[in-house]
């Protein structure tokens, strides 16, 4: 074994100019990632200047067998600290051969609207809130839960430490780590739980990439995602990103987007800010279409959400669609946290509709 640690963390830079790339793309279900790896001359840091590649899309549900290549575009370039030296992982975006972009990409309208040259003047920021739970592989029960039983109430979990209450914190920490390496901006790191009145509880991860301005924040969330996967294929753990993992009366996992214009964080943007959240409420019902599949068991309006039918928005109120800060409040300026997507919400989606919705949307 120690051998074969030897080899995969071989150092290839001091005896070829060679590089491994690894193409990474989003799936036909529209969260499962997908990668390959492929040799380079050297490294890169231009996306436009990396070779395009295919991939069978038959065998992804993106494709028809009689007609199976996909197109894989590179778009954005990070560190590989999984082969680290100067390998990369190259996030792509997927295209029928005639160069449409398939239906699972979502990135290409998204570039389309942060391309809008209202939108660049805007400088948009977004700050994710990336929630997710760790299963146990053999047993398909949350890490952390006795066989076939369940663990003491919530309290002891949030932000919480010791073996009995921080279940996984190795995955989470080399998670953290990685994406640092990769030059993902993730911004921290912090354990959660799913609490309920049944007193019945396990813990959840979240972590935060942010601020990032535009369609990078998509890029990075989604690299961040398949870090993560990477991660626990390694520790032997299951990776959820489901917004209520299991039914109960608990807390779901969500994907907290907080957001903010030029106008927003200048003075007095304040008024914008209620400007733009009007503007929200109005276009509420699309939102939530596009917010993630199976959000309506986790929007019930219980366990720190809004009910998914109504929209609602306060000042540091968690039970409400949208919150403001109380920083924000007292200063006039600043963000605010649209609380609605969930933990399996596609951030080129979320983040290109907010925009798309308060900066470009005239009523």
């Amino acid at each position: 074994m120690s051998l074969l640690n030897d080899l995969v963390n071989l150092n290839l830079c001091d005896v070829t100019e060679k590089v491994v790339a690894e193409y990474i793309w989003i799936g036909g279900s529209g969260m499962d990632m997908r990668s390959k790896a492929s040799t380079l001359p050297g490294p890169e840091s231009y996306p436009s200047r990396l070779p395009k590649w295919n991939y069978d899309g038959s065998s992804t549900e993106q494709a028809t067998g009689d007609n199976s290549e996909v197109i894989i575009c590179p778009q954005a370039i990070f560190r590989d600290p999984f082969r680290r030296g100067r390998n990369m992982l190259v996030m792509c975006d997927a295209y029928a051969p005639t160069g449409d972009p398939i239906p699972t990409n979502k990135r290409f309208n998204a570039d389309k609207i942060f391309s809008h040259p209202d939108v660049i003047a805007e400088e948009p920021w977004y700050g994710i809130e990336q929630e997710y739970t760790l299963f146990q592989k053999d047993t398909k029960w949350p890490l952390g839960w006795p066989a076939g039983g369940f663990p003491a109430p919530q309290w002891p979990y949030y932000c919480g430490v010791g073996s009995d209450k921080a279940f996984g914190r190795d995955i989470v920490d080399a998670h953290y780590k990685a994406c640092l390496f990769a030059g993902i901006d993730i911004s921290g790191i912090n354990g959660e739980v799913m609490p309920g009145q049944c007193r019945k509880t396990w813990i959840q991860w979240e972590f935060q990439v942010g601020p990032v301005t535009g369609i990078s924040s998509g890029d990075q969330v989604w690299m961040a995602r398949y870090i993560l996967e990477r991660i626990t294929e390694i520790a032997g753990a299951v990776l959820s990103f489901d917004p209520k993992p299991v039914l109960g009366d608990w807390n779901g996992a969500g994907a907290h987007t907080n957001y903010s214009t030029k106008s927003m964080r200048n003075d007095g943007g304040i008024n914008v800010i209620n400007e733009t959240i009007e503007k929200l409420s109005k276009w509420h019902k699309e939102h939530i279409a596009a917010y993630g599949k199976g959000n309506e068991r986790r929007l019930t309006g219980l366990h720190e959400t809004a009910d998914i039918n109504t929209f609602s928005w306060g000042v540091a109120n968690r039970g409400a669609s949208v919150r403001v800060g109380r920083d924000t409040e007292k200063e006039g300026k600043g963000y605010f946290e649209d609380r609605r997507p969930s933990s399996n919400m596609d951030p080129y989606v979320v983040t290109s509709m907010i925009a798309e919705t308060t900066i470009l949307w005239k009523p």
